[in-house]
């Protein structure tokens, strides 16, 4: 492959992804920093900034199976997979779709999206029936569900802010430094 051909704005992309994904298996060994993890702003980073968005799609969701993979195989010697995975995925592919919509890329529209990613992840994967007969399969047990999961989103809420900050900060100041990581073309339509 020529030098030519390699896209270093997407290797960049894709690189800051992994690493930030990595810190997953950090995050997995402490009870008070569960759901505190990369992943919602993993999704909406590479909504945002992958051109082509099937990149997007692609290099995120990849790699959150593969972390989950990795986690799995440490903490348990397996390669499971849960009735919920599909619905975690779903989740992060819709978070990925509204990374996809910013139009610039600022403190407040990072924060808001952040904040609708959180609620869609806690509106999504605290439906009783995803969990067996942990709650009833009711509105009743659904508002069970969504009480306490609190805990959990804030978390993910917390997470989604500080890696957002990293990951969109960091790029964005690198975008400033070297041209070859700018594009002409518009963030959304």
């Amino acid at each position: 492959m020529s030098l030519k051909k390699i896209d270093t704005r997407t290797v960049v992309l894709v690189l800051l992804i992994i690493a930030a994904a990595a810190m997953r298996l950090v995050n997995v060994k402490y009870q008070a920093l569960s759901n505190f993890t990369p992943v919602g702003a993993i999704a909406l980073f590479g909504g945002v900034y992958f051109v082509d968005k099937w990149k997007a799609y692609a290099v995120v969701l990849i790699t959150l199976f593969l972390s989950d993979l990795a986690i799995n195989y440490m903490y348990t010697s397996k390669l499971a997979w849960y009735s919920g995975s599909l619905w975690i995925y779903l989740c992060f592919a819709i978070v990925v779709f509204i990374g996809s919509l910013i139009k610039k890329v600022n403190f407040l529209n990072v924060f808001a999206v952040s904040l609708v990613a959180v609620l869609i992840h806690w509106l999504i994967m605290d439906l009783p029936w995803l969990y067996g007969t942990l709650y009833p399969h009711t509105l009743a047990g659904y508002g069970q569900s969504l009480v306490a999961a609190i805990p959990f989103e804030k978390n993910m809420l917390y997470g989604d802010i500080v890696y957002c900050a990293i990951l969109f900060g960091g790029f964005e100041l690198a975008k400033s430094k070297y041209t070859v990581l700018r594009t002409n073309h518009k963030l959304a339509l």
